[in-house]
Formats: C-alpha cells, structure tokens, sequence
C-alpha cells in the first residue's frame, strides 16, 4: 500500500450532446462546466480535476486551454489529464504548453498521457500528420514521443544553436519556458501488466486504466491491485528516489434521490468482460447504491486500497450542480472509508 496520502479527484469525458435531458449541449458548455465543476470541487476539499482527451469527437480534446482556464479560477486543486493521447502530439510544442500552463497553475499540473485508445476515427493521427516510420508502430510512435517530451519537459538540450543568432556560440537549446518539478508529474495509462513495469522503467506514475487486457478470471480490482504491484516492483528495481503516484478511476454513483435511482437504479455492479482490438479484457464495474453501501464496498476494493489516487468518473452530461451534489455526497458519507481526510493530499 502507498505510503503517500490518499488523494480524490473527478475525470470528465467532457462529453457534450444536444439530446432531451442534457445539460451540456454544445462544447462551450462542456469547457465552461468544466471549469465550474473544478471550481466545485476545490471549495468541497478534493485533491484533483482530470479531464479525458479525446479527437474526433463531442468530447474534450485540447487539453491545454482548458487546463488554464481551470488554474485562474482555482489556486490548489491538481489539475491533470486522463489520458492525452500522445500519438497526436509534438512532443516539443507540447512541451512548451505543458510548461506555460504548469508556470500559471503554480505547479499543479499532472500529465496523463499513453498510447490512447479506440476511437472513432479511423487513422486518426495520421490526419494530424503523424504517421510512425516504417517497421513501427502506433505503440511505438507513442513511446517516442513520451521519450522526447520528457527530456524536453527535464530541461534537456533538444536544438542545435544557431551561432549566427546567438553572437557566435555553438551548442544545444532546450524548449522554453521550463517548469521545474513538471517531470516528475507526468503519467502514463496503462492497461497491461507489461506497460505498468515499462511505465516505472521510464521514471513516470501510473495511471492504471478503467480496463485492463490481462484476463484470468479474477475480479478486476484484484488484477488491478497485481499491475500496480508489478508497477511498484519495477520502479524499485529501476532505483528511482522518489516514491511514485499511482491512480484508479471508478464509476461511484451514490443514489440519495429518486432522481439519482432514475439516473443510476439500473447499473449492473458486475465486471465486464469482452474484446478490445481482438483482445480479451475485463473492465471495472460500477459502484452504485447507497452512500453507506457504497463505502463499505469501495473499502473493500484491493486497487483503491493500494492506489494513493482515485479518480471518480462523473456522467457530466448531467451539469454542474448535480455532479457537484454527485462528489459532496461521496466526500461526506465514502471517502473517510477509504483513509481520505480533506486535505490530505497537500
């Protein structure tokens, strides 16, 4: 089990439809709410506001802004992503962006980023330019880029000088502005056993994924609990001195209102299992019922336990004032349950 404090934050997918009960029907409104749910949840006493990143779609997708936004409005929440799909980035713009947003946050930003995941578009960041060389793959592309950003993020020389800019004097240039402790807030998501010790290889926290392709039949939150460990033993054996972060996301929709119970009444509380590009994964289930119920079962969760960062996934589509009402309510009657105190993770 973690050593570090035990830390709660939200993750929005941002999503925004024009469909009967929405309250989110254009992409101002997901960006503004956003800002307004993060805002929420500072004055409610949670530790962080994660916002997925996703292209091609009615959901959030530029990152950087958006994170800016929230750092005017808020002065300590972390703020973070969950997960920029580095396939379509350059890695040294990126860099740049991450650093200016990281300066007006105050230090507060903590980066997800992976491989991404299945989209809707179909070779989707070759679109944006980017298409991995020959013999390579999307993975590996990935990889890459992650390699580039975080030397350039750790404040390594990435250009040659131009002498005839710089008075005659030769050498390499890092990107600019730097950001000192940004490296040390970067995250990778990661679904495998193999990506999680890859993960702690490469000195970065782990984002553990809502799904996991490593099915052997055991619950998920178990085989959640075996990657983060895999996870931790490789960031020993690696050397690192620094203790790594490690975080989870659930689905924990408390039902405190007969408007709750027609929202959420009908979830399944079960795992899922299925295929994912042709392989067979499991997926986490959905904490649903009442707040006592709910804190009783997530105390028994092995990956929460072991986590010392959980994400609580919000149907944002339902506004601001009941997701709002959605994290008070598990601030008050679930997370004490699970060793969190406001607070706690400053």
């Amino acid at each position: 089990m973690s050593a570090l404090p035990k830390r709660i934050g939200f993750l929005s997918f941002g999503h925004w439809q024009p469909i009967p009960g929405s309250q989110v029907r254009t992409a101002r409104d997901a960006l503004v709410q956003t800002v307004e749910l993060a805002v929420a949840a500072e004055e409610m006493g949670l530790d962080g506001a994660y916002v997925r990143v996703h292209h091609f779609a009615r959901q959030l997708a530029s990152p950087f802004p958006l994170l800016t936004a929230m750092a005017m409005r808020t002065s300590r929440i972390e703020l973070g992503t969950g997960v920029i799909d580095m396939r379509y980035e350059n890695p040294l713009y990126m860099a740049e962006e991450a650093a200016a947003a990281d300066l007006l946050s105050g230090g507060r930003l903590q980066l997800g980023v992976s491989r991404g995941s299945p989209e809707t578009a179909l070779r989707g960041s070759e679109a944006f330019g980017y298409v991995p060389p020959e013999g390579s793959t999307d993975a590996d592309l990935a990889r890459d880029k992650t390699a580039l950003f975080l030397a350039a993020v750790g404040g390594a020389a990435v250009v040659e000088a131009h002498p005839r800019m710089t008075g005659g004097a030769r050498g390499q240039l890092p990107v600019q502005p730097q950001s000192p402790g940004l490296a040390d807030r970067i995250w990778w998501g990661s679904g495998t056993f193999a990506s999680a010790a890859w993960t702690a290889e490469q000195g970065m926290n782990l984002m553990s994924s809502t799904l996991l392709s490593e099915e052997t039949g055991v619950p998920f939150d178990q085989l959640q609990a075996e990657q983060i460990e895999r996870f931790r033993g490789a960031w020993a054996a690696a050397g690192w001195e620094r203790e790594p972060r490690v975080s989870v996301s659930r689905s924990v929709l408390p039902i405190v209102s007969e408007l709750d119970r027609q929202y959420f009444g009908g979830r399944d509380g079960e795992d899922q299992v299925g295929l994912l590009e042709g392989v067979r994964a499991r997926f986490g289930k959905s904490y649903t019922g009442a707040p006592d119920a709910l804190a009783e079962e997530l105390a028994k969760d092995a990956a929460v336990r072991e986590a010392d960062t959980l994400l609580l996934t919000v149907p944002n589509m339902l506004g601001v004032d009941h997701n709002a009402q959605l994290l008070e309510t598990v601030v008050r009657h679930v997370a004490p349950a699970i060793g969190w105190a406001p607070g706690g993770g400053r």
